[in-house]
């Protein structure tokens, strides 16, 4: 499931159901400039999407995408895709401070829209962004991978919401990654450009703590980032803290790092405990670390203990309600909201981090 490098973390299941018929539902990608765009087009064909179009200024990129989607057809103009009736989303990971630029095209164009996190770089285009919607009444989507593409992430929120282990009073996060200097593109070290670590990877944090709480705001304690190791490159944070109070008082601690050791098997030993009033839980998402597999939750009640093992049981359930909420204009897979304010309290870390 895991790759030794985030940026290639492209899952794939064959438990996904595919909600919609060949040609029912068609969707175009637009710029190449993230490895994320890989699961995101997984996701959607897994559950039924077509995919006719793919753009990126950059040929290699391109003849890259194609050969792990050779269904696509390639267009020289991101005009030819927002000019086309048939398509009905545009997905897309783009450089980030580019994202927003490319969704609003997307909303204007009458069409969907599905960006890699983050979503945004400043405020100013998180605004742009929700009038947008407002005017439109398009969607402006997230992929916030963490969670919605990751089966243990996935299922510990269907155990939650059934009552496993009470009211959530306490989240912790972290969330390490493997930084790969080497192979990154100059963007990546540009903090105009990806919006500081809290922005950037802390976004797939503050949307947990939104979703597994079930808050729907919340107030910033404490923010902190910093680049400890990486001198060569200064516009690099490679750490990022916060603490959150929910606004129905249940509490938050997240931590982002660029410091996966290279031994270690995959890109992050990523965990999320939680603390709920009638038992506790541990999601180990991407690596059981001394047990062996990935997709693995620890809960414990009154009852006793319990290991559920997700990988390959679970599937990716949010792309086919993307795709029914896109045709039935509903909010099933995740409301407009809440993938809004998900940036909106990453930005707000961020800026704290930067005045402290």
């Amino acid at each position: 499931m895991a790759h030794k490098e985030g940026f290639n973390y492209a899952p794939s299941s064959l438990h996904s159901e595919k909600v919609v018929a060949d040609g029912e539902f068609v969707f175009a990608v637009a710029a190449l400039d993230h490895g994320h765009i890989y699961g995101q087009t997984n996701g959607l064909i897994e559950a039924g999407a077509t995919l006719k179009y793919v753009y990126d200024p950059d040929p290699a990129k391109v003849a890259d995408f194609l050969k792990t989607y050779p269904q696509a057809q390639a267009v020289d103009s991101l005009q030819v895709i927002l000019d086309d009736e048939s398509i009905q989303l545009v997905a897309s990971a783009a450089i980030p401070s580019e994202r927003c630029a490319l969704g609003l095209k997307v909303l204007d164009a009458g069409k969907d829209y599905f960006t890699d996190k983050s979503p945004f770089t400043s405020l100013d285009q998180l605004a742009q962004a929700r009038q947008k919607v407002a005017e439109t009444g398009r969607k402006y989507m997230v992929y916030y991978s963490e969670r919605l593409h990751v089966e243990s992430a996935w299922y510990a929120g269907e155990l939650i919401q059934k009552g496993a282990i009470g009211e959530v009073v306490q989240v912790l996060i972290m969330a390490p990654h493997r930084l790969s200097k080497a192979s990154r593109p100059e963007w990546f070290f540009d903090k105009e450009k990806y919006g500081g670590i809290l922005t950037d990877i802390g976004s797939h944090q503050f949307e947990q703590a939104l979703f597994f709480t079930g808050a729907s705001d919340a107030t910033l304690n404490f923010a902190r980032t910093a680049n400890l190791a990486n001198s060569d490159r200064p516009g690099l944070e490679d750490f990022g803290e916060a603490s959150l109070t929910m606004d129905n008082g249940a509490s938050c601690y997240c931590r982002v790092d660029w410091f996966t050791p290279d031994g270690l098997s995959v890109w992050g030993d990523g965990r999320v405990f939680i603390v709920g009033t009638k038992g506790t839980m541990e999601i180990r998402k991407y690596l059981d670390f001394g047990r062996g597999g990935s997709d693995t939750i620890l809960l414990a009640d009154e009852n006793g203990e319990q290991v559920f093992e997700c990988a390959g049981k679970v599937g990716f359930p949010f792309f086919g309600q993307l795709i029914l909420d896109c045709i039935n204009r509903t909010e099933n897979a995740m409301s407009q909201e809440h993938a809004f304010k998900a940036a909106e309290l990453s930005l707000l870390a961020q800026q704290m981090a930067e005045r402290s």
